[in-house]
């Protein structure tokens, strides 16, 4: 737990290190909504290669940093305890600006429909109030997985 009495995200979600892309979870409302953020130091190992000369955070991985807060939103959701949600789905992802080595990527998601085998969510991420990627996710809940 932090100090606001928030879960930290290793607590919530399987991912670990160097596969968890969610450094603070700011607000969550289970099942509802998230916010978060992923802090960039610039020494994570995909910018050496993505791209030499001029280091660029991959679209997928933004687009994994959003799914993993809405696997938080979930988690978190009392219905959902012992489950884990897998991607079913990416939908109309944009990519807007670039994501450089320490950057804050600032993160939230808002769930639209969930059932008890599937659900939907919208992700948006952005840097200093400049959108980054917006992309809708569509997710199946598996059995097991949890921290």
């Amino acid at each position: 737990m932090t100090t606001s009495g928030l879960p930290k995200p290793e607590e919530v979600l399987p991912h670990r290190s160097p596969f968890l892309f969610v450094t603070t979870v700011d607000v969550v409302e289970p099942g509802v909504s998230a916010r978060g953020r992923w802090q960039l130091t610039g020494d994570e190992p995909f910018f050496g290669g993505h791209f030499p000369g001029r280091p660029t955070l991959p679209g997928v991985l933004m687009v994994e940093s959003l799914a993993q807060l809405g696997g938080i939103a979930v988690l978190l959701d009392s219905r959902y305890a012992g489950k884990l949600p897998l991607f079913g789905g990416i939908e109309r992802a944009r990519f807007r600006r670039q994501v450089l080595p320490g950057d804050t990527l600032d993160l939230e998601i808002s769930m639209g429909r969930l059932s008890a085998r599937a659900g939907k969510g919208h992700g948006r991420a952005s840097v200093d109030g400049q959108t980054a990627c917006e992309v809708d996710l569509l997710f199946v809940i598996v059995d097991g997985g949890t921290a």
